[in-house]
């Protein structure tokens, strides 16, 4: 067994990321639901398609504020509290009788993403280094869609009942707040800055602001594409004749089971494949699931496309996140995570607003297939900019 999986802090750390990437696509199968119990409302389209995407506007806009604070802070505080406002703020759709309240809610839910995310992003790079890192790093975006794919599974089991019950899910913050409490320890690393007593070596590979750059801006794009799947394929089902909301939750769960096996192979297979090969290989899986869904009429072909859609994030997420701990120096951890943290939430904002009009003028299949190009597109113009980037930092470390 590998030695991470013995580490209790490890498992704190995965159960912690379990709550966040996924955290908005949660409730994706009660959305033709809750559109059709605020049916009076005239912008009921509008704002339910903006549930699952408002929480990624506040994580973009507080994220790097949230990273500083880690970095100052400590990296404790910060994520027990945001634990406290992602239950408080998750579970609130139970109630509120408006979809305004429950946009708000959404919106409150986000800060709490922020600071769990940040956090616990920079704790594993104060506990771990080198090859755990990148290991834990894809062991955590598996417990990500291994979370993801009990919470969409159980929600669309949920929804079926009722439309609002999808929100009783984001309880579970308060049950890992005293477990979490317990066997994740302020580093410290992050003790000695957070009190300005202490010097860190600087680490940082030369031209890291560079490679940083790529990393976030790589992530931010990819989730303007990929968060299609779970803004649109609920409503692309539907068209099929597929409307159950079972069928949508069985579709999403083969998204996040493909990206979990995948996000823990591309901890040992990263090595071969190298930082362009590992998110450019992912990219090229994204493309053919997209494809896939464009010309697919059955829920089968729609599982198998969003299988290989998840496998492709499974390479390039840890890809992006690992990347930009290994060339930061540690005392700026919680501010790049902050940074591509950001990028990552800002790019699930801003796919429905891009999604839509292409939805409105070309039908999902054509909205679909532009994505495929899309990320042909991204992988080519990631290739190219990696090695333009690995050309100027091996020229900073000849110059230093």
């Amino acid at each position: 067994m590998d030695r991470l999986l013995r580490d209790p802090r490890a498992w704190g750390l995965m159960a912690a990321a379990m709550l966040t990437i996924m955290s908005n696509a949660t409730i994706t199968p009660s959305l033709p639901g809750i559109e059709a119990r605020f049916q009076d409302n005239p912008m009921a389209a509008t704002l339910t398609r903006l549930l699952i995407t408002a929480p990624s506007l506040l994580v973009a806009v507080t994220a790097p504020f949230a990273g500083g604070l880690t970095d100052r802070l400590g990296r404790r505080r910060p994520l027990l509290v945001g634990l406290i406002i992602y239950a408080l703020a998750g579970t609130a759709g139970l109630y509120l009788n408006s979809l305004e309240a429950i946009l708000a809610s959404r919106l409150m839910l986000g800060l709490g993403v922020a600071a769990i995310m940040t956090a616990q992003a920079a704790l594993v790079g104060d506990y771990f280094e080198g090859p755990e890192r990148g290991r834990l790093m894809g062991y955590q975006m598996a417990a990500t869609n291994i979370g993801g794919l009990v919470f969409v599974t159980t929600a669309g089991a949920l929804a079926a009942q009722d439309a609002r019950l999808p929100f009783a899910i984001y309880g579970l913050a308060a049950l890992l707040l005293p477990v979490l409490a317990s066997v994740l320890p302020e580093p410290p690393r992050a003790r000695s800055d957070a009190a300005g007593g202490g010097h860190v070596l600087d680490d940082a590979e030369p031209g890291w602001q560079g490679v940083v750059a790529v990393m976030a801006i790589a992530a931010g794009l990819t989730f303007v594409v990929f968060y299609a799947v779970p803004t649109q394929v609920p409503y692309h089902l539907q068209h099929e004749g597929l409307g159950d909301p079972r069928a949508a939750g069985y579709v999403m769960g083969a998204m996040m089971a493909s990206a979990a096996v995948m996000s823990v192979l591309s901890g040992w297979i990263r090595p071969w494949l190298g930082r362009i090969g590992t998110p450019v290989s992912g990219y090229l899986s994204l493309a053919a699931g997209f494809a896939g869904l464009s010309i697919g009429h059955s829920l089968e072909l729609a599982m198998l496309s969003t299988a290989l859609i998840g496998a492709g994030l499974g390479l390039c997420m840890p890809t992006f996140i690992t990347t930009a701990l290994n060339v930061t120096p540690a005392r700026h951890r919680g501010l790049i995570t902050g940074l591509v943290t950001s990028a990552i939430f800002l790019g699930q904002f801003i796919s429905p607003l891009a999604s839509q009009p292409l939805v409105s003028h070309l039908g999902y299949s054509g909205a679909f297939r532009i994505g495929a190009f899309a990320f042909v597109g991204l992988a080519v113009a990631l290739t190219v900019t990696l090695q333009r980037q690995r050309a100027v930092s091996a020229q900073a470390a000849r110059a230093g």
